[in-house]
């Protein structure tokens, strides 16, 4: 079976504050190097932007959790691809935004606070996370690519 390579932006997410859940903000600004403006994690690292496939999320609702977009703390919701199957490397484009992942899930060393208000964070076993080759303005409906 052949993974999908094109997907649509589903929600735009940022926080204040690391360790929250983000709220959906629907347009945004990605600064190379950098990440999304105006979001807690954005800063000169590997885990500039975080993604999540909505099928996940959806799936997590199915079994009955509760959660809006940004709850697990993802800065781009994605429609239509399998996120945890890409490679460390995979570059994303949306427009002239050029992504790179450079991590896929993460360590959690202690329950988060999303963990404590929904009961079970996904983002752990199924987000990604990306660096900021190219930026620039990014929204719900704009089409994502798997590039390489």
């Amino acid at each position: 079976m052949e993974k999908n390579t094109s997907g649509v932006i589903a929600a735009v997410c940022i926080s204040e504050a690391k360790g929250t859940a983000k709220k959906n903000v629907h347009t945004g600004v990605l600064r190379e190097g950098h990440g999304l403006l105006q979001d807690a994690h954005a800063g000169n690292w590997h885990r500039q932007i975080s993604l999540l496939s909505v099928e996940k999320v959806e799936d997590f609702k199915n079994r009955g959790g509760h959660v809006v977009d940004g709850d697990f703390g993802e800065n781009l919701l994605v429609r239509g691809i399998d996120l945890r199957c890409l490679p460390v490397g995979t570059r994303l484009r949306s427009g002239n935004v050029l992504l790179e992942v450079t991590q896929i899930g993460k360590e959690c060393h202690a329950h988060c606070a999303i963990y404590h208000q929904v009961g079970d964070c996904i983002m752990p076993r199924e987000g990604i996370f990306a660096k900021v080759l190219q930026g620039g303005p990014i929204a719900e409906g704009d089409e994502l690519h798997v590039e390489a």
